[in-house]
């Protein structure tokens, strides 16, 4: 069923709490809210907290203090409430499981019992150097059908429209185009542990959640087509698009949670304002 047209801007923020924020994370939500303020429209903060290994309550309740220390402001949230509360991903399962049940009468996923490294892959948002795989089908059927096993217990996969071009234009990098079956393949949407893969609850969210543009960084351009294909199916008009430059170190590597050194966190105990760690934006 089709969304309801919607009214206004509506952008978001879904930091995933698996550790502290660091400039790369800050420099994109910075550009998020200037992008909803520009607009006249509205922010969301969401949790996006599956990965049950690594999300922690405690990351959680920092991002939000160190956000806000940072200057961000946003109209709802896991703090603040609103219209389309739970904003918090491990609270909003029953919408996952509705969706996977659609796409399940429609014949376009399947179990498949192939590797476990690809399940972790989908834990959470992909990073760079860590995409998702080219899957070679081994556990494809020949033709769609509606398989009959349960949810849970066994890895879910989204059969893509071989040799099929998915297209959207960028607010920053302009048109984009990737070719089903060569650029990216059959891909994870519900894991065996009982949890939707970021592909699944990210595209869910942002329909349900009724979001005009997500913005994020350009690592997420190929989870935008897997997206674009999961929203199509379930009827729901897809966001617009922005894609951010990704942030690297003084060594050329992207910024990652594990270099602690530029986490917001770690700035401010070096006694850093909010405006120097703004500067370090522009010099890193």
């Amino acid at each position: 069923m089709a969304d309801d047209l919607r009214q206004g801007y509506r952008g978001r923020i879904a930091p995933s709490p698996t550790g502290h924020l660091h400039l790369g994370h800050a420099r994109t939500f910075l550009v998020a809210q200037q992008r909803a303020l520009d607009a006249g429209g509205t922010l969301i903060l969401r949790m996006d907290d599956l990965d049950g290994l690594r999300c922690t309550p405690d990351f959680s309740a920092a991002a939000i203090e160190d956000l806000r220390w940072l200057g961000l402001r946003w109209h709802e949230g896991p703090d603040l409430g609103g219209p389309h509360a739970p904003y918090t991903q491990s609270e909003r399962m029953p919408r996952y499981a509705e969706a996977f049940e659609r796409l399940r009468a429609s014949g376009l996923i399947y179990p498949c019992k192939c590797s476990r490294q690809d399940v972790l892959r989908a834990l959470s948002a992909p990073h760079e150097g860590e995409e998702e795989p080219l899957y070679p089908g081994t556990c494809r059927p020949a033709s769609p059908g509606v398989p009959a096993e349960k949810r849970d217990g066994i890895n879910w996969r989204f059969r893509v429209p071989d040799g099929g071009a998915v297209t959207f234009h960028d607010g920053h990098f302009g048109e984009q185009c990737a070719i089903a079956g060569r650029d990216f393949g059959d891909f994870l949407v519900w894991r065996k542990d009982g949890f939707p893969s970021y592909q699944l609850a990210c595209a869910v969210d942002d329909a349900l959640m009724q979001i005009t543009e997500v913005v994020r960084g350009a690592d997420l351009i190929t989870s935008t087509f897997r997206q674009l294909l999961i929203l199509r199916e379930l009827g729901h008009t897809p966001p617009a698009f922005f894609h951010c430059e990704l942030m690297n170190d003084e060594t050329g590597a992207r910024l990652a949670k594990r270099n602690d050194a530029l986490s917001l966190r770690t700035l401010r105990a070096q006694g850093r304002t909010p405006e120097e760690v703004r500067r370090l934006m522009l010099d890193v």
